[in-house]
């Protein structure tokens, strides 16, 4: 990697007050293919076109010109701030946005056709991985799946060209349409119809008209916000038509008219099935190097057969060998008590390297000797490639030296079967597949497998059955229970389709007759809802054929559902271990067929890709969606060099605090004017200007009030963003961009709070819940939303008092602040909101243990909506201090929200009946949906956030949910901790006060 770029960093900066005034050209070295040096001085600011425009000027002037041939056959590349080389094919980029390491351009010749470099660059720079490195990898399975999504891709492009303007239209752009059975909204005061007004724009002309209710409509009312609608001319939607299809036409219409011949077919080679092979499963270890063990230790080997987590045998251990580094065992083979024909087709191989030391521990007087084992390496991999097919012959596996705490016999199914790319340092352990057959040993397909006895049915014990499946969906099944929903299999397809989990818990996966039968079984099962095959997606379903069903009922899926789960879905592609698997084919499939549900698929692959363990499977899905969604890219490449100069003008305010520590006041100046100069400047300008949100596709982010714009003071200084918005009469729009922080543990709490939010409306209960956008973008990066009106509490009680410590008693700061918002009915209206919503964020933080809960991140708005931000620590990880819990009581309801509720009134009145009621009601419909949020958590299980690495996590969620118990039960454990949080308010409000005494301390 390359070193900090602190210093090197106002080279791309115009102007920067930190390092006084710089020139608006720079210096760059240019290195011809002629052999020829030219050092020359280029605008900062100018395209990568006028730059080779003003080499070949210069050129002329030097020896062996006339080499050079056309200017046209030669583009530059340079050396990026990844320590990568990149061509620079698209030349209408500009120099300072590309921000070489260095500035070094180096003039290439081209070698391949203009459209096929520019595209290829294009998605390269997108993506965030160049794809010459994809070109690089020497693996088949990386060609074939390339090679089959080109040619999908050049397919799908061909159909939109076929397209009309009103299907193109449709298929990109599909509208959120209100189902007939819409609910009529209300003005929230005596249930009474609201009037819908929506303001219509047309030649920057404005009138008011009643409109029928369509979501977007519907949202907008439930916010207090007016719908905004644009007239657009059929004539500027068919020039954006237009636009695109030459997009399109520039890279597809190369494909020759007259298709080569096809190849003659291939012989059909002799193949054995895995069924028929009856001898014991082995491996042999041949060596391992770089082990990096203690010289005093002895190293080991141990290799498990996994299932999903699912142990298939027991596990198999080399002997000891001594050394640090290099190792070879004397027992190289390993045998596993397992045949052949029972492993599964997703059978893992999965390894632990560890060092056995010698532990003197002394008791009684006396020395005694114990075996210590500390876990030095892990890796796996499939036993079974891509196709289907056994593996035989060597394989060198590079192992991952972090690993979780809690390791099952120190071995690791859970993880990724990619080896560890960084192969320089990382332990090696080289190991054989022996062949069992002279010809090549293939698992039967899926289609083949069919069973001989259908309709078999058993109707013994059918009442027990119907017992197990009416439990609990996530209560454990005992081996006897298992047995008979095994045998009663073909009455749970019949009586108990949604079983199918169950049924799959009970599969003997090391019996390949079962194996068959299930396979058989699932070709005639019905479909599942999406919400129930959601769970089939989990890591403890491994089966190929199972997870091919999970997506085909997935299928049924609206686009706004989809959009709901696809957080999870992404994550679900690192269970997969093959890169063309069925939910790949699904992901692209919807996102190629509608733009936003493409735009967010992209991010949420794009924030990763720096990942180690997924680095290549999400940019190779990332480089199919962009060659079949070519238009999008531009949309998406403004996107990402707009969070590019974010991210730059971050590092500056980073910088300058850096360098200006000592004088506070002179480092607020320096770094607010420095931030201002960067926005002024036409490169940031342009950039940050007229672009889509990576928020939300649906708004054009226009231009930036750099009067308004600002960083917050905490330690990473977020960026405070404010656009105008030429839709809002004047109004703004304020996102926070945040770098050095991890978004994805809040990205993952508030997307089940828009869940609980859409279960909860559902149930005709709506909680005025405020799910604010919240979007990783890159490593600890990210979007916030900022939501318009809204002040912490924090800040209300302070304006209410000089001292923070008596603000924090003052119970009537929160309804005044609402007061001088509202009056009359809308006050009315607003305690409503505020009821409502202290209800839903009461429940929520209570059934996802959402901890850190302070005066400074729970918020309200002026319309009366109480909301909380900062999620960093949730499923009751709570912060404690010298020991000691800071929340004692999972509900933040303090004194001055139970007196807003009332309105002022003492004692107990009805309305805090009501609110009490709200929050009952809402409780027991999310444990209507519990295997629900459980599945989406666990689904979540390998994506690394802080406080979700083990099923134990989740069991919080369990038990807060109370599952397993029954309705009165969990309601009477619901009002039991509502009764805590009563008596302990006061408890909470000195707290608070404690905390907003340390915050004017700070100040």
């Amino acid at each position: 990697m390359p070193p900090a770029m602190t210093d090197l960093l106002d080279i791309w900066v115009d102007h920067s007050p930190l390092a006084g005034h710089a020139s608006d050209q720079i210096t760059v070295d240019f290195l011809l293919p002629t052999g020829i040096y030219i050092q020359m001085d280029v605008p900062r600011e100018a395209t990568i076109q006028h730059i080779k425009l003003l080499l070949w000027k210069q050129a002329q002037s030097f020896p062996l010109f006339p080499a050079l041939g056309e200017m046209e056959s030669h583009m530059f590349e340079c050396v990026n701030q990844a320590a990568v080389h990149e061509e620079l094919e698209d030349e209408t980029r500009r120099l300072c946005d590309i921000r070489p390491f260095l500035p070094v351009l180096k003039l290439v010749t081209r070698n391949c056709g203009r459209a096929e470099r520019l595209l290829d660059s294009k998605i390269g720079v997108l993506i965030g991985k160049g794809l010459h490195e994809l070109d690089a990898i020497n693996d088949q399975e990386v060609k074939d799946f390339r090679s089959k999504m080109f040619r999908m891709s050049e397919e799908r492009m061909q159909r939109v060209q076929m397209m009309t303007w009103m299907e193109w239209l449709q298929a990109c752009f599909s509208p959120q349409l209100e189902t007939s059975g819409g609910a009529t909204i209300t003005d929230g005061v005596a249930e009474r119809p609201a009037d819908l007004k929506v303001i219509i724009h047309f030649d920057q002309s404005q009138v008011r008209v009643l409109h029928p209710v369509t979501p977007y409509i519907r949202l907008c009312i439930q916010v207090k916000e007016p719908p905004h609608l644009t007239l657009v001319h059929t004539s500027t939607v068919k020039a954006m038509f237009d636009k695109e299809i030459s997009a399109i036409g520039a890279v597809v219409s190369r494909k020759s008219s007259n298709p080569p011949l096809p190849l003659p077919p291939k012989r059909r080679q002799v193949q054995t099935c895995v069924w028929d092979v009856s001898s014991l499963f082995k491996i042999v270890l041949v060596s391992g190097s770089k082990v990096n063990a203690e010289e005093t230790a002895k190293v080991q080997v141990r290799a498990g057969l996994f299932h999903g987590t699912e142990l298939l045998c027991k596990p198999a251990v080399s002997s000891e060998s001594s050394g640090r580094s290099d190792h070879t065992w004397k027992d190289s083979t390993l045998e596993f008590d397992i045949a052949v024909c029972d492993l599964p087709r997703m059978t893992r191989l999965c390894f632990a390297i560890y060092a056995v030391m010698d532990k003197v521990k002394k008791k009684s007087g006396k020395k005694k000797k114990k075996k210590k084992k500390k876990c030095l390496s892990w890796v796996n991999t499939m036993v079974f490639d891509y196709k289907g097919q056994l593996k035989t012959g060597d394989i060198i596996l590079h192992c991952w030296s972090s690993f979780p705490d809690e390791l099952e016999e120190m071995l690791n199914p859970i993880g990724t079967i990619q080896t560890n790319p960084y192969t320089e340092n990382a332990t090696a352990l080289h190991i054989h597949f022996p062949e069992y057959s002279s010809h090549p040993i293939i698992f039967p397909p899926f289609d083949k497998v069919r069973h001989a006895n259908a309709d078999h049915k058993c109707k013994k014990f059918h009442i027990e059955l119907k017992e197990i499946m009416e439990r609990d969906p996530l209560s454990q099944l005992c081996e006897n229970e298992k047995d008979l929903i095994w045998t009663l299999r073909y009455d749970c397809r019949e009586n108990f389709p949604q079983s199918l989990p169950k049924l799959l818990l009970s599969v003997k996966w090391s019996k390949h007759e079962d194996m068959a039968q299930l396979q058989a079984l699932l070709q005639i099962w019905p479909k599942l809802s999406p919400r129930d095959a959601l769970e089939l997606l989990d890591f403890n379903y491994p089966d190929q054929y199972v997870r091919e069903y999970a997506v085909g009922c997935l299928s049924d899926m609206s686009d706004e559902e989809l959009s709901q789960y696809l957080l999870q879905l992404v994550q679900v592609l690192r269970y997969e271990p093959y890169y063309d698997c069925a939910l790949t084919h699904f992901l692209l499939q919807r996102a190629q067929g509608n733009r936003k549900i493409g735009h967010f698929l992209f991010w949420h692959l794009r924030s990763e890709i720096h990942m180690p363990a997924v680095s290549v499977q999400f940019a190779l899905i990332l480089e199919a969606y962009c060659r079949g969604s070519i238009p999008h890219i531009e949309v998406l490449k403004k996107q990402v060099e707009a969070l590019s100069k974010l991210k730059s003008v971050n590092e500056l305010i980073k910088l300058g605090t850096i360098k200006n520590a000592r004088s506070k006041t002179k480092e607020a100046m320096l770094t607010k004017e420095a931030m201002m100069t960067c926005l002024r400047q036409s490169g940031y300008s342009e950039t940050l200007s007229d672009l889509h949100s990576p928020l939300n596709p649906n708004i054009l982010l226009s231009g930036i009030n750099v009067e308004k714009c600002r960083y917050m003071d905490s330690k990473m200084k977020p960026l405070w963003i404010v656009y105008n918005n030429k839709l809002l009469g004047g109004d703004t729009r304020g996102i926070i961009f945040k770098n050095g922080d991890d978004l994805r543990q809040d990205m993952l709490t508030l997307q089940i709070l828009r869940l609980m939010d859409l279960l909860w409306k559902e149930a005709n209960l709506d909680l005025r819940i405020v799910p604010y956008g919240c979007l990783a973008t890159g490593d600890r990066a990210g979007l916030i939303e900022v939501v318009s009106s809204a002040d912490t509490i924090a800040n209300i009680q302070l304006t209410s008092s000089n001292v923070a410590a008596a603000a924090a008693f003052n119970k009537d700061a929160l309804l005044n602040w609402l007061k001088e918002r509202n009056s009359g009915d809308a006050l009315e209206r607003a305690i409503e909101e505020f009821t409502l919503s202290c209800a839903g964020y009461c429940v929520a933080t209570y059934v996802l243990g959402i901890g850190d809960r302070h005066s400074d991140n729970i918020m309200v708005r002026s319309t009366g909506q109480l909301f909380h931000i900062d999620f960093g620590h949730i499923l009751g990880n709570f912060k404690s201090k010298f020991g000691i819990k800071r929340e004692r009581v999972p509900f933040i309801l303090t004194h001055d929200f139970i007196h807003v509720i009332q309105q002022g009134k003492t004692g107990y009145t009805e309305k805090f009946g009501s609110f009490r009621q709200y929050c009952e009601e809402a409780y027991l419909i999310l444990r209507k949906n519990g295997t629900l949020f459980i599945t989406l958590f666990a689904l979540m299980l390998t994506a690394g956030l802080p406080e979700l690495t083990s099923v134990k996590d989740i069991q919080y969620l369990k038990d807060s949910l109370a599952l397993g118990k029954t309705d009165d039960e969990a309601l009477k454990q619901f009002r039991q901790k509502f009764d805590e949080a009563l008596r302990e308010s006061w408890t909470t409000k000195v707290n608070w006060m404690a905390h907003n005494v340390a915050k004017d301390n700070r100040s």
